[in-house]
């Protein structure tokens, strides 16, 4: 159902100033923040007076539709800094979002019949080109101010928009059906999992049935992975600071990452990845090109924070069980593996019943650690490994991390949503914080080359996505329940 055309994202970017314009002449106070066009849909935040509830939202359609129906022009007008500081001075969020635009950036309004907002569009030319019997008010819910738990809690309007009415329902009717799949309304009516609030948020409790099914996909995964060249390993929970420090996470991820455990007097921290664990292993003693290459794989459970606003069922959440993977190997080798990791990670998914996948390889940022004959051959053993498998794929130019181009893998379910699953991500940083080598045939010491592999992400987010794929009714081979005996009394029988 998905549709992002220039078209659309006009369309829904206007429908969001119409629904603000309607909701400024409903509440004459309230303060204006942002307001998008986003998948399907849009919203805009608002600082309101009042609570809002879910009937007050006819009243704002039917301003919208008044609106619409006054065909009013949208027009983009460029103003000073002065002049846009004066226009929104009750405006308390736009003041800030002004404040801190550089500079030396042009500054555009654009304002329909009453309404005036600042902003870089696109919109439609008029609001009498939107269709007013093809949008519809969802939902309400909260949201912090720029996604900062520090700050005002706003309250957010979603709304969907297409060009007609029938495409509207459509949509509607497509929301049904992901709403009868949701994975947390199924995981209780089919007694899968739980989370409990009061004993910690983002945390999952898997129950008989849902561990059955755990159990089942573990088996599996490690069974195919001892049989495409892999060996297991197992690493702790924790690990000293200067662990994290070497690696970089202290610097660069340290909000993700929980606050440290003082263990004699030593600062430990709760794993966010498994990456320096397995580095440590190779480096518990002298490598030579004759070992390599490595294939170690672990289900290891990592901790992460994530903000409470964004923990979502199985698919957003504070522990979980990554299938983490790193191969490490020469230059030489880097080629054979990569299309080895991709035919693997096809597999997989194609055995859990994913038929469309895609992948997206993203190249060199303008700023990135190793040098570029690196990049240039790491780039190309994945185009060649995409080409070998003949599947489709987009380029994201420069938009690799800093450390190594990377594929990602998309798989769409049962209802045409993408969901982004496996990595394959070359990593140039870690093995030179390391400072990890192998002895060469010709004597000399070298750095090898290091992938990581997450290839179902998180069992956690897997397991959820599997549940609203299948809509609860698992294949055979994974099914927790394969058969029930019903006793029936035959009649007149005693």
């Amino acid at each position: 159902m998905e549709n992002n055309s220039d078209q659309l994202v006009a369309l829904r970017h206007s429908m969001s100033h119409v629904m603000a314009e309607a909701v400024l002449s409903i509440y004459p106070q309230a303060k204006i923040a942002i307001g998008p066009a986003i998948d399907n849909g849009f919203y805009y935040d608002f600082d309101l007076p009042e609570a809002l509830k879910e009937e007050d939202l006819k009243e704002i359609r039917k301003k919208m539709k008044k609106i619409i129906s006054g065909n009013y022009s949208f027009e983009k007008r460029v103003v000073s800094r002065a002049e846009a500081l004066k226009m929104f001075s009750g405006q308390p969020y736009k003041l800030e979002l002004i404040n801190e635009l550089p500079g030396d950036e042009q500054i555009t309004i654009y304002t329909q019949n009453t309404f005036i907002d600042l902003c870089r569009g696109p919109h439609v030319e008029k609001t009498g080109s939107l269709a007013a019997d093809g949008f519809k008010l969802l939902s309400i819910a909260g949201a912090y101010w720029r996604g900062d738990e520090k700050k005002q809690m706003l309250t957010r309007i979603y709304g969907t928009a297409w060009q007609s009415r029938e495409e509207l329902n459509d949509y509607l009717d497509h929301l049904k059906e992901i709403e009868k799949r949701d994975h947390r309304t199924l995981g209780k009516e089919l007694d899968l999992y739980s989370t409990h609030e009061n004993a910690g948020a983002g945390l999952i409790y898997w129950h008989p049935k849902g561990a059955r099914i755990r159990s089942i996909i573990e088996d599996f995964w490690r069974r195919e992975h001892f049989r495409n060249g892999y060996e297991l390993v197992y690493t702790p929970h924790i690990g000293r600071s200067w662990l994290w420090q070497t690696s970089g996470h202290l610097d660069f991820y340290s909000e993700s990452m929980y606050a440290p455990l003082s263990i004699d007097d030593v600062d430990y921290y709760l794993k966010p990845m498994n990456c320096p664990f397995h580095i440590m292993i190779y480096k518990s003693s002298l490598r030579s090109y004759r070992e390599l290459p490595f294939r170690w794989a672990e289900l290891g459970t990592v901790y992460r924070y994530e903000r409470s606003g964004v923990l979502h069922g199985l698919l957003r959440v504070r522990g979980f069980t990554q299938d983490d993977a790193h191969i490490i190997c020469t230059p030489e080798q880097i080629e054979d593996e990569i299309l080895k990791v991709l035919r693997f990670s096809l597999f997989i998914w194609r055995s859990f019943g994913f038929k469309e996948i895609k992948a997206y390889l993203a190249t060199a940022p303008e700023k990135y650690v190793g040098d570029e004959q690196m990049w240039d051959q790491a780039t190309e053993s994945l185009k060649k490994a995409i080409a070998e498998e003949s599947l489709e794929y987009e380029m994201d130019e420069g938009g690799g991390v800093f450390y190594g181009p990377k594929i990602d893998l998309k798989i769409k379910d049962a209802l045409g949503r993408e969901w982004q699953m496996t990595t394959i991500q070359f990593d140039f940083n870690l093995p030179e914080r390391f400072d990890m080598t192998y002895m060469a045939a010709d004597g000399s010491v070298k750095r090898p080359y290091m992938v990581h592999r997450a290839l179902l992400g998180s069992l956690e987010r897997f397991f959820g996505v599997l549940i609203e794929h299948y809509g609860g009714a698992f294949p055979v081979w994974l099914a927790p329940v394969q058969a029930a005996v019903i006793p029936v009394q035959w009649p007149g029988k005693p």
